[in-house]
């Protein structure tokens, strides 16, 4: 509820100054992109994704709200980068009842992804080792947008905006928003 609530904020900040919004998002930050366009529809132009999560098929997920009550954290997943000498900054251990409450969010994204109908840019990375592909095949065949393209890249890992592909994920966005702009 935080990050969504942070985000929603943040929304409602760049409503108050500008005409159009669009929404990017990376990995969590897709899932809470979705939920943005679920719950404020036509306020929000376009989104992009990269690399969006919605759910996992690691085997112990269902043991995740049983052990983020055992445990406080686990390792974090950080730097899946394949451009040498990129760092990403992260947290040095995931807060496994913050991974409870992804899980979370997931369900309730899931849950209303049909509402989401504004045109969708979706940036997959062929090899990443954080999010499954089957997140950005599930995202493209339950929206409802009409005007829905997904872009492979081929040079980059699950952090393809710190990577080699982020020049064309930067580019491709800016075409994207500037083909929406006043449409």
């Amino acid at each position: 509820e935080d990050w969504y609530a942070e985000a929603e904020r943040n929304l409602r900040e760049l409503q108050a100054k500008c005409d159009q919004v669009f929404i990017c998002g990376l990995s969590m930050g897709g899932s809470l992109t979705l939920r943005l366009a679920e719950q404020h529809g036509s306020e929000i132009s376009g989104i992009v994704l990269v690399n969006p999560a919605v759910h996992s098929e690691r085997a112990d997920r269902h043991l995740l709200p049983i052990v983020s009550r055992l445990l406080k954290s686990f390792p974090g997943v950080s730097n899946d980068i394949a451009k040498p000498g990129q760092d990403e900054v992260a947290y040095k251990r995931l807060p496994l009842k913050a991974a409870s409450s992804l899980a979370q969010l997931w369900k309730i994204v899931k849950s209303d992804i049909s509402k989401v109908n504004q045109p969708v840019l979706l940036f997959r990375s062929l090899q990443d080792h954080i999010v499954e592909a089957s997140n950005a095949q599930w995202i493209l065949d339950h929206i409802s947008s009409t005007d829905k393209e997904e872009i492979l890249l081929e040079n980059s890992f699950h952090v393809a905006t710190l990577d080699y592909d982020a020049e064309l994920i930067e580019k491709v966005s800016a075409d994207f928003i500037k083909r929406l702009i006043n449409a």
